[in-house]
């Protein structure tokens, strides 16, 4: 009889621990508790408009791809690569389209910015490496499984050790090696990737410039609600079943060892669970007899995100695919988001125009705006007056840099923001990631893939190891196949 496994949740942690198990043989079933099957990463069409609602940066697209292939051969899955990152503008009026390749970003950091090419070339070269080395040490095994650790992986990272700056945060690492407040900046933003403050997230995290610039970002052909999309539709092919408007209420268990999961249509027998739910609701909420590690789950939650989606009836040839508006106080900012859990006055704004590329996401001549600013967690705020100042601050920010009127561009909008993204989602608090990054250990100060109390309960997803982002989550569910195959010996291959 074929092990039957329950997966809790939609996202792409959720699709590809359901293919990756499928491929074990295993009986696999996913409740979603909404209408639509993706969890964060959907889709939306408002007026004539079409919107990702979630994740806008697509990197590392052979994992999608790779993915797929993993039960069909014949699997493709078509995306651009942009030959841009992203276009940065600032408070001065100076505008830096940051292109992809290592050498064209040292070039444009030196002509743009007055950044030693040699200089920026070697930090882009030093990430690359890093990247590699630690790549298979911390993303694609689990840190809390030796035989997972023990190895050469291991030993090739731990001859980098004095590379990868343990000691500084990510703002420090790159005032080393930048002297322009800007490029640094830009530099700083990609702490961001995973909800946290570049003041004090480790060094480590500046290898996520290997995959900004270095290899630089894609969009799937249809947009990103393909990744779901595409991963539903195989794993429905190869037998996956799928429950919408079913809410899990409940993990079940006995005598330590996992027997299924109520909802809110009925009790389900199962060999195995497999939770993408945010980490804190999973105990919270679906283990309410469980202890909790409370250690893990009261580190600092990673930011939320306050987002507008505007229709504008107009196109505007100085945006690209990917636009910051950046604050010119960045430090301020955080602090804002991190300690005081307010919205900073003069917003960082980010711009995702995926009608760029996609040129049916949006009427001729018109574009379809994505518009977010990082957001402290809900603690009570008065989000309805908060949002609507914050309005007015974005569109006076834009109007300023881009000559143009923006409110009386705008056809249409839909607003998301961090309640709704607790609700929705699951996101406690609104935080997007689960826990931040905005520690030294944050690595190990993740959720393992698998509970170490209850045999046969799995975590997968942005909220557990090996963090958050497209390709983490995937890589979440290719250690819990792994963790599987070694608590389950007969399902090894």
């Amino acid at each position: 009889m074929q092990m039957r496994v329950g997966i809790i949740g939609s996202g792409i942690g959720a699709l590809a621990s359901a293919i990756e198990l499928t491929k074990l043989g295993l009986e696999v079933t996913v409740f979603e508790a909404n209408d639509v099957i993706g969890g964060k990463i959907v889709e939306q069409r408002i007026g004539n408009f079409r919107f990702d609602m979630g994740p806008s940066v697509f990197t590392e697209p052979h994992l999608v791809q790779e993915l797929l292939l993993a039960l069909d051969p014949q699997q493709t899955f078509p995306y651009h690569q942009l030959d841009e990152s992203c276009r940065y503008f600032f408070n001065d009026g100076q505008q830096v389209n940051i292109p992809i390749h290592k050498e064209q970003v040292a070039h444009t950091l030196a002509s743009s910015l007055g950044e030693d090419s040699a200089k920026s070339l070697g930090f882009l070269h030093q990430m690359d490496a890093n990247y590699k080395a630690i790549y298979p040490v911390f993303i694609q095994i689990s840190l809390h499984r030796w035989r997972h650790l023990i190895g050469f992986p291991l030993l090739k990272a731990l001859r980098r050790i004095f590379k990868y700056g343990l000691h500084l945060t990510m703002n420090k690492q790159n005032r080393q090696f930048f002297k322009n407040p800007k490029t640094i900046q830009i530099f700083d933003r990609l702490a961001t990737y995973n909800g946290s403050s570049p003041y004090l997230a480790p060094a480590m995290l500046n290898i996520i410039s290997q995959l900004e610039f270095n290899e630089g970002p894609a969009l799937p052909v249809g947009g990103m609600v393909q990744i779901t999309r595409r991963a539903q539709q195989l794993a429905q092919q190869f037998g996956v079943k799928f429950h919408t408007n079913e809410r899990v209420l409940e993990i079940l268990h006995q005598h330590n060892n996992i027997t299924g999961l109520k909802t809110t249509n009925a009790n389900y027998d199962f060999d195995l669970v497999v939770s993408n739910m945010d980490i804190h609701y999973t105990y919270e909420q679906l283990l309410p007899t469980v202890k909790a590690p409370g250690f893990l789950l009261k580190q600092e939650k990673s930011s939320s995100a306050v987002v507008f989606y505007w229709g504008v009836n107009r196109s505007f040839d100085q945006l690209g695919v990917h636009n910051i508006f950046f604050a010119s106080d960045y430090q301020a900012e955080f602090k804002a988001i991190f300690e005081t859990k307010t919205l900073h006055p003069d917003p960082t704004v980010y711009i995702h125009i995926s009608s760029k590329v996609e040129t049916a996401d949006a009427p001729a001549g018109k574009e379809n705006w994505f518009v977010m600013v990082n957001a402290p967690i809900n603690v009570g705020q008065d989000w309805d007056s908060e949002i609507q100042l914050l309005r007015k601050r974005i569109l006076s920010k834009l109007t300023k840099q881009l000559n143009v009127e923006i409110e009386d561009c705008i056809e249409c909008e839909q607003i998301n923001e961090p309640r709704l993204i607790d609700a929705r989602y699951s996101g406690k608090q609104g935080s997007i990631y689960g826990n931040a990054s905005n520690n030294a250990f944050s690595a190990f100060l993740r959720h393992p893939n698998f509970s170490k109390k209850i045999k046969g309960l799995y975590f997968a997803g942005v909220t557990v190891h090996p963090g958050g982002g497209i390709p983490l989550a995937i890589n979440s569910a290719k250690i819990v196949a792994r963790c599987v195959q070694e608590d389950y010996p007969s399902l090894r291959k």
